[in-house]
């Protein structure tokens, strides 16, 4: 069976306005594959250029899951043909920090970014966000919704979920339906990782600015992208809560097993 890693760059999207897009179709799972293009993930669709919505289109995607918080969306919202609908799930909606996954600390002046981020900081800040995907009441809600939909939408059309920059609750979403399908923890793994390998050279303008205003870009690098360390964070916070991650699906998020294997039958061959 081909590898996660040997199947990174066929599943690669190609659209630079919409960056770390990525098919999740030929992961290895339990009985098989990830059916090809039937499931997408991304960062922000926000800036789609003419261009790439022309090839977007072409994806087969009927329907647009956006994770972000209503204030992201109402700053950027998705641009996407007219013909497809963009389903809000705000995962973070019950979040009273407003984190955003860690990205708002962006915000601010060099110095005292610089001193939230130094010492481990960074990494503290995503850990905590992660274990919010867990034990927000939005979180549960959004996740719940974002399952169900994808068991009841059928065989027509292909799914894109994305959230900003497609990395940290969209990891956990794209992590969940992996272990759903029967995906080992390599396969997940892979997956969650390759986020800093699509997504970290379209932030180089971000790091460039850190440095331009004397930070430091290296203390950027845990917020920009993601560590193993972040998705054990959410998996430790399931076993506290929930015991398990099967626990996780039927308590936490209420799903039953016949959507667990509408999903299976919908994305597996």
């Amino acid at each position: 069976m081909t590898s996660p890693s040997e199947t990174a760059s066929t599943r690669r999207v190609p659209l630079p306005s919409a960056p770390n897009m990525r098919d999740l179709g030929g992961l290895p799972v339990s009985g098989g594959v990830v059916r090809a293009g039937e499931v997408f993930r991304s960062a922000s669709v926000a800036k789609l250029s003419d261009a790439d919505q022309e090839a977007f289109g072409e994806l087969g995607i009927a329907t647009v899951y956006d994770l972000r918080t209503a204030r992201e969306r109402g700053t950027e919202p998705d641009r996407l043909p007219a013909s497809i609908p963009s389903v809000h799930l705000d995962v973070m909606a019950d979040d009273e920090a407003d984190t955003t996954a860690g990205l708002t600390v962006l915000r601010g002046d060099a110095k005292r970014v610089g001193e939230v981020l130094r010492n481990g900081g960074a990494i503290r800040k995503m850990e905590q966000s992660y274990r919010k995907f867990v034990s927000l009441d939005s979180a549960r809600d959004a996740y719940r919704s974002f399952f169900l939909a994808l068991a009841d939408e059928g065989p027509d059309g292909a799914a894109l979920f994305h959230c900003a920059t497609g990395k940290d609750r969209t990891g956990w979403a794209a992590a969940g339906l992996l272990r759903i399908l029967g995906g080992d923890e390599d396969a997940v793994l892979a997956d969650y990782l390759q986020t800093n390998t699509d997504l970290l050279p379209a932030l180089q303008t971000v790091l460039d600015k850190a440095e331009a205003d004397g930070l430091d870009p290296d203390l950027l690098l845990p917020i920009l992208g993601v560590r193993e360390s972040y998705l054990e964070s959410a998996d430790d916070e399931v076993k506290r809560v929930f015991g398990s991650f099967d626990a996780y699906l039927s308590e936490g998020l209420g799903l039953k097993d016949s959507t667990l294997e509408a999903l299976r039958e919908r994305f597996v061959e």
